[in-house]
């Protein structure tokens, strides 16, 4: 069998003088084909948007309570005589915050021990207002936050502490607090 013949090119050897000095050197294609990628999808937010689709769902909903909704996540604690105005202060999140601990994804045993150990260092180097990210329980069981009702309870426990509320949506929302301490004299 013969190879098929190509057909004769009509170019002079001008020509493709010149289109080799345009081109320059070439070197062939080790692969010539390209695999394409779709680009990755944009990051969404989609906890939050959840959230913000129950809460109006809930605002719209003829079950409307809004005492259920205050005290339902938000977590708020003061020792007695504590001043109003630095309550009000602590949740705007007009303190400047000190120094953060990340319990989210913890057990309970470990937890606790990195909470002690945080506060104890917290107290020795003088900081009063800290933040603890509790996390908001999506990922255990049930999607019920355990982290969150222990921390609150512990931190009840500890003389150190003042008063803790629920952080502001830009700091971890109802999935972390702000600590108020006492300073050490």
């Amino acid at each position: 069998m013969s190879k098929p013949r190509r057909p004769k090119s009509t170019l002079t050897e001008a020509d493709r003088a010149l289109f080799r000095d345009s081109v320059g050197p070439v070197r062939p294609l080790r692969r010539d084909r390209i695999e394409l990628r779709p680009p990755p999808p944009t990051p969404r937010p989609q906890f939050r948007e959840q959230d913000d689709l129950a809460v109006l769902h809930d605002m719209l909903s003829d079950e409307y309570d809004p005492a259920e909704l205050e005290t339902g996540e938000e977590l708020l604690f003061a020792r007695p005589g504590l001043q109003h105005r630095l309550l009000k202060r602590l949740r705007r999140g007009q303190f400047a915050v000190a120094a953060e601990c990340d319990l989210h994804g913890m057990r309970v045993p470990e937890a606790r021990q990195a909470l002690v150990a945080f506060l104890n260092r917290c107290r020795r180097s003088q900081q009063t207002c800290v933040r603890i990210i509790h996390g908001k329980g999506h990922g255990s069981v049930q999607r019920i936050p355990v982290l969150k009702h222990k921390v609150a309870r512990w931190l009840q426990q500890r003389d150190e502490v003042l008063a803790f509320c629920s952080a502001r949506p830009v700091d971890g929302g109802t999935g972390a607090v702000y600590v108020l301490l006492k300073a050490l004299r």
